[in-house]
């Protein structure tokens, strides 16, 4: 188990299936962090359904949960801040400044943004306002982010094609404020993108990449727990490599399991041995 941190994590939640919140929470738990969960929607379930009920929280009222823990004392316990999907795009903001106040309560946080956007076979899903406020106003201000390769090309203005083009985006990314970006969901001809898929992170250490088998199906989701289990190892270790590791077999095992069951939805709890005790079956490669 690695060492405990809090995180404050600022994401969607569901109460059927597993995206945001609801994905993240528990492979969190399970690897023994304190988590504490600030709700920027509240559906039913995933908007990939097409239909969907449940309010999105105003940001006025994420701002009210954030000041009621300020009110306990209890920002400065904040190891790392973690965002994911945004919701309304009046929720830029209030992620920003929460994370400022928990920088000022607590210097060494971090905050670890998963800049949902889209991917590259359904395109953008987000309201069109996002995508710059995420470009311009919460990456700049991030340590970490965790976009999959469609959002990286956005985020850089950058194709990201293969591992060269990949590769740079990474770096323009980095120049514009996060000194550690993982990039999930990475094809390249290459690489037989028909049969593996690949993940890169790179940080101050250097670059890395591991390759897991790709399943012929995708779970919404999957980033998210990604995003989350990254961001966990990663603040307890400060080792991306291993982190890498890490989270790359957790996220294989759990969608591996979730595939072999026919799960229209993530198998999440299920899972959990695969976040307790991965198996890093995969060899991660300095690059």
């Amino acid at each position: 188990m690695v060492g405990m941190s809090t995180i404050l994590s600022i994401q969607s939640a569901v109460a059927f299936g597993h995206v945001g919140n609801s994905a993240a929470v528990f492979p969190l738990q399970r690897l023994g962090h304190e988590v504490w969960p600030v709700y920027t929607v509240n559906y039913s379930n995933h908007t990939g359904y097409g239909q969907w009920r449940g309010p999105m929280i105003p940001a006025s009222d994420v701002a009210a949960v954030i000041e009621g823990i300020g009110d306990r004392g209890a920002l400065s316990r904040v190891d790392a801040v973690l965002s994911g999907y945004q919701g309304g795009d009046d929720i830029a903001g209030v992620i920003v400044d929460a994370v400022a106040r928990v920088k000022q309560e607590n210097p060494n946080a971090v905050y670890a943004c998963d800049p949902v956007m889209g991917n590259a076979n359904s395109g953008c899903f987000v309201s069109e306002n996002i995508p710059p406020l995420l470009r311009d106003k919460v990456v700049p201000v991030a340590d970490i982010i965790t976009p999959n390769q469609f959002e990286l090309g956005y985020l850089t203005e950058m194709e990201a094609t293969d591992l060269d083009s990949t590769l740079a985006a990474v770096e323009a990314a980095r120049e514009m404020g996060p000194r550690t970006v993982l990039v999930t969901s990475v094809k390249r001809p290459e690489a037989d993108p028909e049969h593996s898929i690949e993940m890169v992170v790179a940080d101050d250490s250097g670059t890395y990449i591991v390759q897991t088998p790709r399943l012929p199906f995708k779970r919404n989701g999957s980033g998210d727990v990604a995003a989350a289990l990254f961001t966990g190892h990663y603040v307890s270790t400060g080792d991306a490599a291993a982190s890498l590791a890490t989270t790359a077999s957790s996220v294989f095992g759990l969608l591996e399991q979730t595939f072999e069951a026919g799960s229209e939805e993530l198998l999440l709890v299920e899972s959990q041995e695969h976040y307790a005790h991965p198996a890093l079956q995969f060899k991660v490669e300095r690059i």
